[in-house]
């Protein structure tokens, strides 16, 4: 039977990225899947930089998710000072960002964005070979979320996790068993969040039977796999959508 490694999400700020055109930053409602993988490659010391490493990582694992409470929306107005293109030219990566703006005030340029973020958010994340042989082991991926290279969070460095991720493994025939295998022990911290309850929306992507057949669902596409981590290029892929029962042990 197939491996799948089941993990929890919670944090009072989340952002996961959708498609940003300008100054509007919109999120989505569920992870996006380069949200899940750089979370994955932090947590086992993968720069963004080393191209090879994140496309073995894109291209090795499947991915589902369970939004048990999709929290309230928080917009912010941002204001970030850069450097200009010209200053920074020949200058390389600055090695803090201390050092980034500490030329004259007056040579700053300053971005004006408007930020989506969700408050009090509460996913599942599950996750599965692509192929027979992925490029790293799940026990390697649950061992490091639970000691991580790099810092985790969720979506942006501002969106810092709030509870242990619980990775733990199973193997089932598919998906549906796989979920309901799944065991947290986070139900005394969770039990206030407003909109946590026996249902929920699961997001997989994926042609193998995953054991919801029965149940009602669509398709709808995301731009939300990583390319080029470095130049901020993604492509598209098909995500399944469907409102489902939460299995005891999940809630």
């Amino acid at each position: 039977m197939p491996e799948y490694l089941g993990f929890r999400l919670y944090g009072p700020m989340a952002s996961w990225g959708g498609i940003a055109i300008g100054e509007f930053r919109p999120g989505e409602r569920s992870p996006a899947k380069s949200a899940i993988l750089g979370l994955i490659g932090a947590a086992l010391g993968i720069r963004r930089d080393d191209v090879i490493s994140q496309s073995r990582l894109r291209d090795g694992y499947l991915m589902a998710t369970v939004a048990h409470a999709t929290g309230s929306l928080l917009r912010d107005y941002h204001t970030t000072q850069v450097v200009p293109g010209s200053t920074r030219k020949g200058k390389g990566a600055f090695a803090t960002r201390r050092e980034e703006v500490s030329i004259p005030r007056g040579d700053l340029n300053t971005v004006l964005s408007t930020r989506e973020y969700l408050c009090d958010t509460l996913y599942t994340v599950c996750l599965w070979g692509a192929t027979d042989d992925p490029p790293y082991p799940l026990a390697e991926i649950a061992e490091r979320l639970k000691n991580p290279v790099y810092t985790l969070y969720l979506g942006r460095k501002s969106c810092p996790l709030a509870l242990p991720l619980q990775p733990q493994i199973v193997r089932e025939v598919n998906l549906r068993e796989a979920l309901n295998a799944l065991s947290f022990h986070d139900e005394t911290f969770l039990r206030w969040l407003p909109d946590k309850g026996a249902r929920g929306v699961l997001c997989w992507e994926g042609d193998d039977e995953t054991g919801f057949s029965a149940v009602p669902s669509y398709a709808t596409p995301r731009r939300d796999v990583p390319v080029d981590r470095s130049k901020w290029l993604f492509v598209g892929r098909v995500e399944h959508e469907a409102r489902i029962d939460i299995p005891e042990g999940m809630r």
